[in-house]
This record gives structure tokens, C-alpha cells and sequence, in this order.
């Protein structure tokens, strides 16, 4: 089976710009189930119902999320009633959300989706490599199909968890850095590994922000608001090749759509 990874969806061009070629993508590469990480979707900052909802009706099957999930507040009652949406799992226990949901492929596969996030240079949270234990001990063992993306900042941080879940997970595939790294590997263990599969939404920025602000507020200390970029859009991720029976990981490619490309998905749609 097929599953496609979409890496931190950054504000209004992002959304707009996914949920236009993901039907399109999904046809054209034949996946079966696309989870998406969305926690910037909202303005660069958290996710909204109604973001959700136009994920969901666009073709995505899950959603990971990170530090910014409770950015917007009335998304946790999305995050307690919706069975398609996770928080890190290494969150205290009493945060709301699911810590891992099991979601249909296309065909009918049954997927288990969980995230986790680093401590390094990020907010302080449980350990995720316990979490991982726990999680990966209550996930039914008839579904071998098995799903983690990991939110951090070091890549140190990221490759020590992707050794660590290798032949336990059929992926694991990092966020939060906004910048897609070359290392998409498949670990001896059969998990397909990628440090961090980028940014969808404006390129032309800093991380999805407005450069002259950034930089503005960078060397004179202003307290001036991150707006979101608007130009070069694009949807990065990686594609996961996985054996259903195994679980194991067959193949792993970056994925990228850029405006010029956009046209011939949604022509496809």
C-alpha cells in the first residue's frame, strides 16, 4: 500500500493549496492513505474546525499535529470527538486528544497514526521514546501497519527515534523544521525514515513567514507580528511504499508540487 505523508501546512495559501491538488495527487500516484500534518494551517498557528473539516473533504485521512495544537481553542472538541486526529502522544495524559487512532486505507487497511515530539530545544514534554513504548503496546497486533510522525527540532534528535521505532513502525517521518532533508531512507529494520519531509505553503518566506517582518523584528527586537507569506507555494511530503502483511517499508521518496505543476493535479480532479 501507499501512504503519503504531508509535511506542516502553513496558513491560508497552504490549505488553499493542498486541498486544490491533494484529490489530484491522490489519483495520480495511486495512494491509499494521506495523513497530514496541520498544525500551522490557521494564520501560521494552530488548526480550526473548519480547517479541519476542508481537510477532511479534500481526501486527507488523518491529522498529526505539534506544539502549536492549542493555538486555536475550539479545536479540542474536534480533538476528543473526531477519531481521525492526534495530539503528541508524549502530552500529559489529561491534554486533550487522542495519544494514536487507527484509520482506513482506501483499500481497507486498517493504519495506526500516532506523533510524538521532541524535548530538544522545544517545549518541555514527557519522554517520547517511553511514549512510543506505550503507544506501540496498546496499537492491536493484527495491525501491522503502523505510523509515527515525530515533531522536533534537532535532527540528532529525529534520527536516534527513527533507530530506536526501526522494525516497530512502518514509517517515521519528521515535522516542525520546515526544511525537507535528503536522508529518506529505509532503516535495516524496514521502517522508511526522513528527518523532516518540509513545508507546504509559501517558500518565498522564512518558514512560511513574511521575510521583511522576520528579519525586521530579528535585528531591532520590535515585537512586530509573523505574517504569512504568500509566494512560491508548494506541498512538500514523502511517499511510503509499505507491505500490508509485514508492515515493513518497500520504498520512500520525497514528494513535492509546485504552483507550475498544480495545474495538471486539479485538472486530473
Amino acid at each position: 500500500m501507499r501512504i503519503l505523508f504531508v509535511g506542516d501546512v502553513v496558513g491560508k495559501p497552504g490549505v488553499q493549496f493542498v486541498t486544490e491538488v491533494l484529490p489530484g495527487v491522490r489519483r495520480q500516484e495511486s495512494i491509499d492513505l494521506a495523513v497530514v500534518n496541520s498544525e500551522n494551517a490557521d494564520g501560521g498557528s494552530g488548526l480550526t474546525p473548519s480547517i479541519y473539516r476542508k481537510l477532511i473533504a479534500a481526501g486527507v485521512d488523518c491529522i498529526t499535529l505539534g506544539d502549536h495544537i492549542y493555538k486555536k481553542k475550539d479545536i479540542i472538541e474536534i480533538l476528543d470527538s473526531q477519531s481521525n486526529i492526534v495530539k503528541p502522544a508524549n502530552f500529559p495524559a489529561d491534554a486533550p486528544g487522542k495519544c494514536w487512532v487507527v484509520v482506513k486505507s482506501e483499500t481497507g487497511r486498517n493504519v495506526a497514526v500516532f506523533s510524538l515530539m521532541g524535548r530538544v530545544f522545544m517545549r518541555p514534554v514527557d519522554c517520547p521514546f517511553t511514549a512510543a513504548d506505550r503507544i506501540l503496546s496498546e496499537i492491536p497486533d493484527d495491525v501491522k501497519i503502523r505510523f509515527c510522525d515525530f515533531h522536533a527540532e534537532a535532527t540528532s534528535d529525529k534520527q536516534l527515534m527513527g533507530r530506536y521505532l526501526d522494525g516497530r513502525v512502518s514509517a517515521c517521518l519528521g515535522t516542525h523544521t520546515h526544511v525537507a532533508t535528503a536522508d529518506e531512507q529505509i532503516l535495516p529494520g524496514g521502517t522508511a525514515f526522513q528527518c523532516d519531509v518540509g513545508m507546504s505553503g509559501p517558500h518565498e518566506s522564512i518558514l512560511g513567514r513574511q521575510i521583511n517582518k522576520v528579519m525586521e523584528a530579528t535585528i531591532t527586537f520590535k515585537p512586530l507580528p509573523f505574517l504569512v507569506a504568500h509566494n512560491d507555494i508548494r506541498m512538500n511530503g514523502a511517499i511510503v511504499d509499505v507491505d500490508p502483511k509485514s508492515g515493513r517499508a518497500q520504498g520512500i521518496r520525497r514528494f513535492c508540487v509546485r504552483e507550475k505543476d498544480a495545474e495538471r493535479y486539479m485538472d486530473e480532479y
